[in-house]
């Protein structure tokens, strides 16, 4: 049988008979990454079913609200027109908690003329690996995913706290790198590996990272659209896995106030497609004007790309000086300070990290953006600034502080909007802002406890 990376849809059929899968969850993540769809009988699976959503259903915000008017209803129908949605067989994947054999396969959303939906993430990034591909280039992606284990939490009004270990004792300090932090949670983690090793997923490391309960997962690097659809099922696993040891895990960029916030850094490179070489490196093995132009176009971009690294209100708190997150769009060699980082590296391994992503985006979204910045970087031969050789905190802030600033930027921003699509824009942006209105609504206890009697 071919590998998943070439299954068809007879393939598929053979894969899910082999499995003797009785149901199958049938997937598309929105713009969120929560994953939306229909569980359907597996006799009901059949490649001529032409299963169907509302356009909508991929473009909400977290609240589930839409906008009620304006630029969204100029991209989706007000009509409420039906998506078709075709699996992908390559994304094909057992479901390893569920009770009766069940399979999960993320589909793509098209109109009813063929074409794929503009503003579904999954297109956004296909869009995105395209560019590539008519320039003869191959992108190499690699993401490290920070979370957090937190106690069960039902009040929102309560804080977060780390939950308690094997020990019977929950983490007060501290514990980078720890093995004996690991090992608290053991059980949790053997569950997910054997989860993840059931569904074929290509994680590598797994380490405790620097606040009270937070851990890290590095993925091995692979094609941008298979390592989204991993992400997202690997999101999908480790809250699964929580819940069964009585914990949450949550991937907010900044779930507990005093501890450092949660990144999805992500590592890039470009391969020439003829040659198999890497485009960041000459052949002496010195760095190319690739390697630059790209560093550059990411430091143009990325503060107009801020609402889709960044989405949300929460995710403007784990940005602050010293905190182990970016403040700014410096660039350095071996540099953990600076937003846009170059790991020591053979020149065939050579690549850049982008560090300014929060684990809260949706990774088909954040792949597409970090990729279009560098695209537009070497297509338009963006020099970078002077490598920083220093400590980057303390220089300026050069990021948006807030979503309301970072939207703004976005929407003014039209290079992005022709790599990523004006529709997706649109859609993105409307939605977002419903979303921050939604927050403004709300009166935090800080503004209660600051501000009640003394203003």
């Amino acid at each position: 049988m071919a590998s998943k990376e070439h299954f068809n849809f007879l393939e598929l059929e053979n894969w899910l008979n082999q499995h003797h899968v009785t149901e199958i969850e049938c997937l598309v993540p929105d713009l969120t990454g929560v994953a939306r769809g229909k569980i359907l009988p597996r006799e009901k699976f059949t490649e001529d079913r032409g299963m169907r959503l509302p356009e909508a259903v991929v473009a909400m915000g977290v609240t589930g609200e839409f906008p009620e008017e304006g630029p969204y209803y100029d991209v989706i129908s007000p009509m409420d027109h039906d998506m078709h949605l075709r699996p992908d067989p390559a994304t094909v994947r057992i479901v390893p908690w569920a009770t009766d054999p069940t399979a999960q396969v993320v589909h793509d959303c098209y109109d009813r003329d063929g074409n794929l939906v503009p503003f579904a993430p999954r297109s956004v990034l296909r869009r995105v690996c395209d560019l590539y591909a008519a320039e003869g280039w191959e992108p190499v992606v690699a993401p490290e995913l920070e979370f957090y284990l937190v106690a069960r939490n039902t009040d929102p009004d309560m804080p977060l706290k780390p939950p308690v270990g094997r020990s019977g004792r929950s983490e007060t300090s501290r514990q980078a790198y720890s093995i004996d932090a690991v090992n608290e949670f053991d059980p949790l983690f053997e569950d997910i590996y054997d989860y993840c090793d059931k569904m074929e997923l290509n994680v590598d490391t797994l380490i405790h990272e620097i606040g009270a309960g937070q851990m890290e997962i590095n993925f091995f690097h692979a094609h941008p659209l298979g390592l989204a659809d991993e992400v997202f099922f690997f999101k999908r696993t480790v809250r699964e896995a929580a819940l069964r040891h009585d914990m949450f895990a949550t991937f907010m960029a900044k779930p507990i106030a005093g501890e450092p916030g949660s990144a999805m850094h992500i590592h890039q490179s470009v391969v020439n497609t003829k040659t198999g070489r890497n485009l960041f490196s000459n052949e002496d093995g010195s760095p190319s004007q690739e390697f630059y132009w790209y560093i550059g176009g990411l430091q143009k971009y990325i503060p107009a790309a801020m609402a889709l690294f960044a989405p949300y209100v929460n995710s403007y708190r784990r940005l602050a000086r010293f905190t182990a997150a970016p403040i700014n769009i410096q660039w350095g060699i071996d540099n953990r300070t600076v937003g846009i980082r170059s790991p020591i590296s053979s020149p065939a391994a050579r690549r850049i990290e982008n560090r300014v992503i929060g684990a809260d985006a949706n990774p088909y979204v954040a792949l597409a953006a970090t990729m279009a910045c560098g695209y537009l970087g070497i297509k338009n031969k963006v020099q970078p600034s002077a490598e920083c050789k220093g400590d980057a905190y303390l220089g300026d802030y050069q990021l948006p502080r807030s979503l309301g600033e970072a939207l703004e930027l976005l929407r003014a921003e039209k290079d992005l909007a022709s790599v990523l699509g004006e529709a997706f824009v649109t859609v993105y942006t409307e939605v977002k802002e419903i979303e921050h209105a939604e927050f403004m609504k709300v009166i935090s206890p800080w503004e209660r406890e600051h501000l009640l009697l003394h203003v």
